[in-house]
């Protein structure tokens, strides 16, 4: 009996995937933890293991096709014993199921034409261009010309997915869209938006989104959107805390261990969510979730974009320990191998920006979360120390609050308390 592989569900939020790679070809035997293929997230790029046993009878999805529902079948395994016939080529049209007023739209046009010669773009009169009946209409609304698009579908077939690098090619005025039949419209407002540029004539490319780009735009247009931003800056002094990185250093080198400022905020975040536990929440609507413990999510920069690999209970472990998993976890992040339970979660986040010369800065909050803290680079100022006018190691460090969930007078307490921390960091070891 057949038996179908479907698109996983890899976190508690994934909706739809793109299916980044095949590991695996029709007829290639399959026994239970073998990798079939490679699933792109909005936050990481994922191997699937597989789960049962058989031969590939068919792949039922191509490779780079998005938004690929959860649920849905893309692979099917033969059981023991069972013949493997010649399947064709991965599907590459659009994964996810149409609409009904697609659906309906598409089932009043015209079949198919059927496989052309000659690479299967023209007919003989050089008057047709063979392109779905989705993509045909969705081109018309745009105003693409099919024949400069390149397909990507069965014998040179334009499909849906080959329209989104062709919308700069548009005409600027293109023509009316014609009255379409009932169910029609919904299907041409449901087209992916056309690109737009300051100027067409300008050279340029379209550079599509990945998913992680899509899920960072949406979630920091929502924060900014409906959560309500209070900011709260503080100086800190750093000479001490510099001092005792410099003297743990030299205790760990001999366990490879090397301590980063970095971890050492970490670290002196938490300890200060744990004092301060009323900035350790999140809001809920009408309730208030007050955490137990802080899980600090560490905004780390990669190629496609931004994610948050999360230092749990970070406020009862050793300096060591963060530091040698926070390495591990960065690794893992621009390798694009991270879990889902390693970057989902986190009661509060910190962002460094210092080492790229930035002085001071305003941080989006990553909901639910309640806060997050903004670190700014370590520079020689003039700065007051003990009752006297010096030079010292200051940064600035600023709290981003969700003011519906923590007030202006607990968000200070908590920079005040970091601060402290910060500037006599033996509390931090204690």
């Amino acid at each position: 009996m057949p038996i179908d592989i479907t698109m996983p569900a890899l976190s508690p939020t994934m909706e739809t995937g793109t299916l980044a790679k095949w590991l695996v070809k029709v007829g290639d035997a399959v026994k239970s933890g073998d990798i079939l293929c490679e699933i792109e997230t909005d936050k990481a790029t994922m191997e699937v293991e597989s789960i049962d046993e058989g031969v590939v009878a068919e792949l039922l999805v191509g490779e780079g096709v998005e938004d690929i529902p959860v649920g849905q079948v893309i692979l099917r395994l033969s059981g023991e014993g069972e013949a493997v016939a010649p399947a064709p080529a991965p599907k590459a049209a659009a994964a996810a199921p149409m609409p009904e007023a697609v659906a309906a739209s598409v089932a009043k046009d015209p079949p198919p034409a059927p496989p052309l010669q000659g690479g299967g773009q023209k007919v003989a009169d050089g008057a047709r261009v063979n392109a779905s009946p989705l993509a045909r209409r969705l081109a018309q609304a745009q105003g693409i010309d099919l024949a400069g698009v390149q397909g990507s579908g069965p014998n040179g077939r334009v499909v849906k997915a080959d329209l989104a690098g062709a919308a700069v090619a548009a005409v600027k005025d293109p023509p009316p869209t014609p009255p379409l039949r009932g169910g029609e419209q919904k299907a041409v407002a449901a087209a992916p938006p056309k690109a737009v540029v300051a100027d067409a004539g300008i050279p340029h490319e379209v550079v599509k989104l990945s998913n992680m780009r899509k899920t960072i735009a949406r979630r920091l247009t929502e924060s900014k959107q409906q959560v309500p931003h209070i900011y709260l800056t503080v100086d800190v002094q750093l000479d001490k805390l510099l001092k005792l990185r410099g003297e743990l250093n030299a205790a760990l080198e001999g366990r490879g261990v090397k301590l980063s400022v970095n971890d050492m905020l970490i670290k002196a975040l938490a300890a200060a969510l744990t004092e301060v536990p009323a900035c350790n929440v999140s809001f809920a609507g009408d309730s208030l979730i007050q955490y137990a413990r802080a899980d600090i999510s560490v905004a780390v920069s990669i190629a496609t974009g931004l994610i948050t690999p999360i230092i749990s209970d970070a406020s009862n472990k050793a300096l060591s320990a963060i530091s040698t998993e926070m390495k591990a976890l960065a690794d893992k992040a621009k390798a694009g191998k991270l879990q889902p339970h390693e970057f989902q979660g986190g009661t509060a986040s910190l962002s460094n920006m210092g080492m790229y010369g930035i002085k001071q800065f305003e941080a989006v909050i990553n909901p639910p979360q309640g806060m997050i803290m903004a670190i700014g680079a370590g520079e020689k100022r003039p700065y007051v120390v003990d009752g006297a006018l010096a030079i010292a190691s200051v940064m600035s460090a600023t709290g981003s609050f969700d003011h519906r969930a923590i007030d202006g007078a607990d968000g200070a307490k908590l920079m005040q308390v970091f601060k402290a921390l910060c500037e006599n960091p033996l509390g931090l070891v204690a």
